[in-house]
């Protein structure tokens, strides 16, 4: 008697020594690894990207239609949404383990012995008829296995869904940034025809200006050589906008669209001061950041299953049938029968520790991961903080420049009308002048995307997206 007490404690302490064992602590979300204010100014703005959808941020009609049809037509968004409806599919396959599976069978037979066989001197006739329900290896979740399992297949599903909700945010940057790109192309593209134009009046204006004796030759090649020049950058220009276009066509689907010039990039209205708040506050918001928290989630519940699979596993199968030689009394009588299984792991080889080993690796790469994603994510901020204020800055003195190049243009022309001097200082102040007006179109476009892209660094329509 006194030994089977003994075998009884013993046996209990080694099942609490593998419950401790086993037992995972909650989940704890890592500390952000970045600082905790942004080192430029983040300024103290109301509206939030997260809250702001990307209707009312991008106001530009033309753009707003394209933003819908890429939604519409966008292959990487389908892949995406695909990704989410098979983690979906996934997340109730494992969610079904928790229920038991009963199945229904049912079986006729009806056999014919010869009388040669029979032993009976006459032919024989048997029939049976099954009718049987049973569960089949249901495993009672005692240690929590199954839930960990499931558990892990419901975060990873969430991770898939705010993997497709950074493709959503992803792409309507990329069609802005390839819009506003359009636009920089069809306005340097209008400004070099204008520059073409003017180099052809002006090479015209030398050439008989030189064949009368007022000009010379280097005036003359001078001229020759701005327009040929101004020709080319205007072939490289139809060439990038072929490009523009191309790119455009691809994020949105190849759908057929009407390409109509809407809004000007100085009248896009995408100056919006966004207000960054807290790195804690914004970076927590991104898709990208959730789905690597949801990622890490996963592995974490995938250890508490492989500890799990220390513990005795208990297994019920239960069964319920009839059996009649004939179908009108095939519900007379029955039989059922009731086999609860335990089993417990004594020696593998190792491979059940060697799955927890698995697990909590793959948990210090998610670990590892998920820190990364809010680094770059701080990082991205950063920086298009820091350029927000530095294209401003630069916007400002390229447009108090292209002012003053109007103004020598007009001083140089006057020289040359009073006879004061030759033709080269006006064709060098319109060279000036047509430089200082392309690279206020071209800041003009990295301010815009800059404001886009802190949109989107920012968790931009976060809130919003279905």
């Amino acid at each position: 008697m006194g030994l089977d007490v003994s075998w009884k404690f013993v046996f209990a302490a080694s099942v609490s020594l593998l419950v401790a064992c086993a037992s995972t602590q909650d989940f704890v979300r890592p500390e952000l690894p970045v600082p905790k204010q942004w080192a430029s100014s983040a300024g103290d703005f109301e509206a939030a990207a997260s809250k702001t959808h990307w209707s009312a941020f991008f106001t530009d009609p033309q753009l707003q239609s394209l933003i819908e049809l890429a939604l519409a037509n966008n292959r990487d968004l389908r892949i995406a949404a695909g990704r989410v409806q098979e983690a979906r599919a996934q997340f109730g396959m494992a969610r079904a383990d928790l229920l038991p599976t009963v199945n229904a069978m049912g079986s006729g037979n009806v056999t014919r012995t010869s009388s040669d066989l029979s032993g009976i001197g006459a032919p024989l006739t048997s029939r049976r008829f099954d009718l049987s329900m049973s569960g089949v290896s249901y495993e009672i979740d005692f240690w929590g296995r199954v839930a960990s399992l499931n558990e892990a297949a419901r975060v990873s599903y969430l991770a898939s869904e705010e993997s497709r909700r950074s493709v959503y945010l992803s792409l309507i940057s990329d069609v802005a940034l390839s819009y506003l790109n359009l636009l920089q192309y069809i306005e340097l593209i209008a400004d070099e025809q204008a520059s073409v134009a003017l180099r052809e009046h002006s090479l015209l204006l030398i050439q008989k200006g030189f064949e009368a004796g007022a000009a010379n030759d280097f005036e003359y090649q001078q001229a020759r050589s701005l327009l040929e020049s101004a020709q080319a950058t205007l072939a490289s220009y139809d060439y990038q906008l072929s490009v523009a276009r191309n790119r455009l066509n691809f994020l949105l689907g190849n759908a057929p669209f009407d390409f109509k010039l809407g809004a000007r990039l100085d009248q896009q209205g995408l100056e919006k001061p966004l207000s960054a708040g807290l790195p804690a506050e914004v970076l927590l918001l991104r898709p990208d950041v959730l789905a690597a928290e949801q990622r890490l989630r996963a592995t974490h519940a995938n250890i508490a299953a492989a500890r799990a699979a220390f513990l005795p596993k208990v297994m019920l199968t239960a069964s319920l049938g009839l059996a009649s030689q004939g179908l009108a009394s095939l519900f007379s009588g029955g039989a059922w029968a009731f086999q609860p299984l335990i089993t417990m792991p004594l020696f593998d080889g190792g491979r059940t520790a060697a799955g927890v080993d698995l697990a909590e690796a793959r948990k210090l790469i998610a670990v590892a991961e998920y820190e990364r994603s809010i680094q770059v994510a701080f990082r991205e901020v950063a920086d298009l903080l820091a350029s927000r204020q530095s294209l401003a800055r630069q916007l400002e003195a390229v447009r108090i420049g292209v002012q003053a190049q109007s103004r020598r243009l007009e001083i140089a022309q006057g020289r040359f009308d009073a006879g004061a001097s030759g033709y080269l200082e006006v064709l060098e102040a319109q060279r000036e002048l047509i430089g200082a007006q392309q690279m206020a179109v071209q800041l003009r476009r990295a301010q815009l995307e800059s404001n886009v892209q802190l949109y989107k660094a920012l968790g931009g329509g976060s809130g919003s997206v279905q």
